[in-house]
């Protein structure tokens, strides 16, 4: 049994979708509501890492697991592998990030993350780490100003970031979770070209078929467009980490998601074609956030991240 958290998330729920037929699989979620589109084969199971006595029926009969966590600093890492290591898993392969790498990345985001990589390598159970960098489709959150004024807004936009599409983080993680030979290795996963937002920019109208403008935000104005979506520690994680964009430190390429799948990086042309109707009236429609119980990262890279 494969049990899948955070499979309403961004990779999760690709890596829910994407597992094989015949292979047993398991959803750990707080809300049912969101998990949608499973198949019927497909176990949803409420549990919830701030509540450890609801981990015992998630992970029961569970070898193998793929865990997300999202709450900086809240200890769910932890309180989920005593559980696991209790319940008999054999297997974790956890959702990372490539900062973990960068010896000047000290950031709080950073700093947790690798905290809960450490809690797992040393757990006695087997372990392997998938260290992507951002995810393409952070640039969702351009939406709302691209349906409503054809422009992109981004902090330091000549600085280039090798992001990779999510798809392509499920698809290392399925051949992760149902493959022999992974046990004590990290992944790091990158698309097949840095690009820079004002580059992006420019893919994206094209595939939208519109002239989009480019415009630079400062650390000022970026900084109170992240207080709206990001708990204050948060979101200096956040602009510390594109100090380090601006640097230079995330633009590395590397052929890991070809290496491990056999197939190809997806470019941001090509994510950005399969994702054109997002760039609709989604800002709009999305609403106001509920607020947090805590600190949560974003998903990896969001916005200026990882």
């Amino acid at each position: 049994m494969i049990l899948v958290t955070g499979a309403s998330g961004t990779v999760g729920r690709e890596v829910v979708g994407r597992l094989p037929v015949g292979v047993g699989v398991r959803v750990m979620v707080r809300d049912p509501g969101r998990v949608v589109g499973v198949g019927a084969g497909v176990e949803v199971v409420v549990g919830d890492y701030g509540v450890p006595g609801s981990l015992g029926r998630v992970l029961e009969g569970v070898r193998t697991v793929f865990l997300v966590t999202a709450r900086v600093g809240g200890g769910d890492d932890a309180v989920f592998l005593a559980a696991a290591r209790a319940a008999g898993v054999g297997r974790v392969v956890k959702l990372s990030a490539a900062a973990v790498l960068d010896e000047g990345a000290g950031d709080l985001i950073t700093r947790w993350q690798r905290e809960c990589e450490g809690l797992l390598c040393d757990s006695g159970m087997e372990w392997t780490l998938l260290r992507p960098r951002a995810f393409m489709s952070n640039c969702l959150s351009w939406a709302g100003s691209v349906c409503g004024e054809g422009v992109v807004r981004a902090l330091y936009g000549e600085a280039a970031h090798a992001c990779v599409d999510p798809a392509d983080v499920a698809r290392v993680a399925v051949r992760v979770l149902t493959e022999e030979g992974h046990a004590g290795r990290a992944y790091t996963l990158t698309g097949p070209q840095a690009l820079s937002a004002v580059e992006q920019t420019r893919q994206l109208g094209a595939v939208l078929g519109v002239a989009l403008r480019f415009e630079e935000l400062g650390p000022a104005r970026a900084r109170a467009a992240l207080a709206g979506r990001f708990a204050p520690e948060v979101v200096e994680a956040l602009l510390d980490s594109a100090l380090r964009l601006r640097a230079g430190a995330k633009a590395g390429v590397l052929d890991t998601v070809g290496r491990l799948t056999g197939r190809p990086a997806r470019t941001f042309a090509q994510w950005a074609a399969e994702h054109a109707a997002s760039f609709g009236a989604l800002a709009d429609a999305a609403g106001p956030r509920p607020p947090q119980a805590g600190p949560r990262a974003p998903g990896t890279g969001a916005g200026t991240a990882p």
